[in-house]
């Protein structure tokens, strides 16, 4: 099939993956009718066709999944943790059996292009094996008792019925970093899609529920695609549900967030990304500029880690923005399924207006357009969702620096010492994800240290965005709460017990308190 034929691409893709013109959005054990009060027609940002729908849930549909999630919970929490080890890695398995198929409804659906939307399903099938290692290593400590005769220890169990609330950007790949750590903990998983991606969730909950079918396993995973605001509310304020994981906006965070506090739940919460990487004047100048214009331009700067600041020493400013503007100029923008594409479509007509009043704004508080800013036609894909990505020379004084905007926008500032570069890098009210280009050792130090960056994730010498699963994902300040994914993340998703164990014949007191009676 030739790479630019992107209806017979949409054809083959939909039918690869068992999406049909009409689809449910409602999983809980069964696929529920293709019909509806609601529903959303999903438009492709690559060409802006239309290319299915999805029929979104009722309140009392929502309801039925809650209760099935409920039930499935009291039979999956039985189940041994390296049992539902194996199991999850299963499902692992048949993901890297439907990798390329589901990679292409990504494309398909949110714009990637083919090596980002096949990277984001084996970042699943990563985290799917990762989990089932991680079913074996849910440890607890054990404590010296001070009484005699005592034993003192902790151990985990299962959290309950959980929910995962993900984005457009990262259709499956966020939800598996959640939902698959969940699973082995003992938790089963309601997942709100985002509903500009709910084509990616219906493909990858098929292939799901037909492991758990095939392995005799509870249907641990639930599905309920709504309107966005609607679904929210539905699940934050639900008491059933002990765990809401968002992935989105800080102001839609924010909600969220009340929400589940006002309950006394359980949230964590990946939000707005403003990321910032130094390029010192000791950087190795050909791996800076690399690094810096894959965090600016890959998923066309939609990603939460996204590079949207660069701090360049005042020494090597010229000429690292001279080489960066060359690399605008001859980047590819395109059908992200063609030959040498790296930037394709944003992911609507919203985002392309966001996108353009904040340059607007930027040059209105002083800032200077170097390069890019405009939407562009792609030949054979006029209707699809593209724009020049953008460079602007600013100051820190510019209150636009401070805000997220969702796109190929880059700020570039000067800076003459370190600790000017982390004043400017530290200026922001978010905490995603930050960078250091730099071959000197106390430069890298300082910005690993307590005076250094003030994010989640710290890299050096290497892009702000590129996370691998092993490590904890999350932010700090308006960014968000909690950690996902690798390192101890799993606790989130479990309930700790401290256990007490008297063997003897008495009943000594710690603390040295007496009860004589």
């Amino acid at each position: 099939m030739p790479e630019n034929d992107f209806d017979a691409f949409r054809k083959d893709t939909l039918k690869n993956v068992a999406i049909e013109e009409t689809n449910s959005g409602i999983f809980a054990g069964k696929w529920y009718p293709k019909a509806g009060e609601s529903k959303y027609d999903s438009i492709s940002p690559v060409d802006g066709k239309h290319n299915a729908t999805v029929f979104l849930a009722t309140k009392e549909q929502y309801e039925e999944v809650v209760r099935h999630s409920q039930k499935a919970f009291d039979e999956w929490s039985k189940i041994p943790a390296p049992k539902r080890g194996e199991i999850i890695k299963t499902i692992g398995d048949e993901l890297a059996k439907k990798k390329k198929d589901l990679g292409a409804l990504v494309t398909l659906e949110a714009g990637k292009t083919t090596s980002e939307g096949e990277g984001e399903i084996q970042e699943m099938i990563d985290v799917a094996y990762f989990a089932a290692g991680l079913s074996r290593q849910l440890y607890g400590l054990t404590m010296a008792s001070e009484r005699p005769d005592h034993r003192l220890y902790e151990q985990w169990q299962p959290l309950g019925p959980i929910a995962v609330i993900s984005a457009f950007n990262f259709p499956s790949s966020v939800w598996s970093w959640n939902a698959m750590v969940a699973a082995v903990c003992g938790d089963t998983v309601v997942w709100k899609p985002s509903t500009k991606a709910s084509l990616a969730a219906v493909g990858v909950m098929k292939v799901i529920s037909s492991v758990l079918d095939r392995e005799g396993a509870p249907q641990i995973f639930s599905l309920v695609a709504s309107r966005g605001s609607e679904g929210g509310e539905w699940i934050s304020n639900d008491p059933r549900l002990k765990l809401v994981s968002f992935t989105g906006s800080t102001k839609t965070g924010r909600t969220i967030y009340e929400n589940v506090a006002r309950r006394i739940g359980r949230a964590i919460l990946e939000l707005g990304g403003n990321n910032c990487s130094i390029v010192s004047d000791r950087a190795d100048m050909k791996l800076a500029l690399k690094g810096v214009a894959f965090g600016a331009l890959a998923t066309a700067g939609q990603r939460c880690t996204s590079t949207r600041r660069v701090v360049v020493h005042e020494k090597i400013y010229n000429e690292f923005l001279a080489k960066l503007k060359d690399i605008y100029a001859s980047v590819k923008i395109g059908n992200p399924r063609s030959n040498g594409v790296l930037v394709g479509p944003l992911i609507d007509d919203g985002a392309i207006s966001t996108y353009e009043k904040a340059i607007a704004e930027a040059v209105k508080e002083g800032g200077k357009l170097v390069i890019g800013g405009k939407r562009i036609q792609v030949p054979g894909l006029e209707k699809g969702f593209y724009v020049n990505p953008a460079i602007i020379e600013a100051n820190p004084g510019m209150e636009i620096t401070k805000q997220e905007t969702f796109g190929p926008l880059l700020y570039i500032f000067k800076y003459r010492t370190i600790e000017e570069a982390l004043e400017i890098h530290n200026a922001v009210p978010q905490g995603l994800s930050s960078a250091i280009f730099t071959t000197d050792m106390r430069e890298e130090e300082y910005f690993l240290s307590a005076r250094g960056s003030d994010c989640g994730l710290a890299n050096v010498n290497t892009s702000t965005a590129g996370a691998e699963i092993g490590g904890a994902f999350g932010g700090e300040k308006e960014t968000g709460a909690g950690r996902e994914s690798g390192s101890d993340s799993w606790k989130l998703y479990m309930r700790r017990q401290t256990v007490t164990i008297n063997y003897g014949r008495d009943l000594p007191l710690a603390q040295g308190v007496r009860f004589d009676v």
